[in-house]
């Protein structure tokens, strides 16, 4: 067994949370349905530095996703933060986007495990706002605290170029091209990670993505929680 402080799930006792959780959390899954998008991620390393997978597994062919489907990017230079926006569709203005207090090498390893867990919770008390139109939210990645983020009005140049070159991407991860070289240089390769992901409403104060694997596999391998505190 692993040991607690390692566990998605540590400190991520909130019932609103837990309510969230899908009913496969926790099953044993076969070997077969561990793949998705975050298989396709661990092979990052691998990648040299000219390897450009805009659209690494393409567009589908058939209606693979439902129609009710977030998409959801996570993305970041190496040696940078990792931002996470989320669209209604591929071709939307982001409704949410925020940096999260965490380095983007630092995500990746995360991703080495099966389950990813990002828990994003607002201290705030009034409930006049949407729980996604809140803007402090203290962050947690499989169960560890990372720190607090401030959701972002307006996007920065990078993450702009980001949306410009995914716009017809319904899903995918890879390596994009750098808007300044610079930046390259000094933070390492732009790297992403794009998906569907089924939107779970728990309450006013309580909503999940759970990510939608392409080859259609049961369970989600990244699960974004957002909840605010009474």
């Amino acid at each position: 067994m692993p040991p607690l402080h390692s566990s998605p799930y540590f400190q991520m006792e909130n019932p609103a949370i837990l309510s969230l959780l899908r009913k496969t959390t926790g099953e044993k899954r076969s070997k077969s349905s561990s793949g998705g998008l975050l298989k396709i991620f661990k092979l990052f390393p691998m990648l040299t530095s000219g390897c450009k997978m805009v659209a690494l597994l393409g567009r589908p062919r058939k209606p693979l996703l439902k129609d009710n489907a977030t998409t959801g990017t996570i993305f970041g230079y190496r040696k940078g933060r990792v931002t996470l926006t989320i669209q209604e569709d591929p071709h939307s203005v982001p409704m949410f986007v925020i940096e999260l207090p965490m380095h983007t090498s630092a995500f990746h390893k995360e991703m080495a495990s099966d389950i990813v867990r990002i828990a994003l919770e607002s201290e705030t008390k009034t409930h006049k706002k949407k729980v996604l139109e809140e803007f402090v939210w203290a962050v947690y990645c499989n169960g560890r605290k990372m720190g607090y983020s401030i959701r972002r009005k307006q996007m920065s140049d990078d993450e702009l170029h980001v949306m410009q070159l995914l716009r017809g991407v319904s899903m995918g991860a890879g390596v994009l091209p750098s808007p300044n070289e610079k930046e390259s240089t000094a933070y390492g390769e732009l790297t992403y990670i794009r998906a569907r992901f089924e939107r779970v409403v728990g309450s006013k104060d309580s909503e999940a993505l759970h990510m939608i694997n392409p080859d259609g596999a049961p369970g989600a391998e990244l699960s974004i929680f957002f909840v605010r505190s009474h």
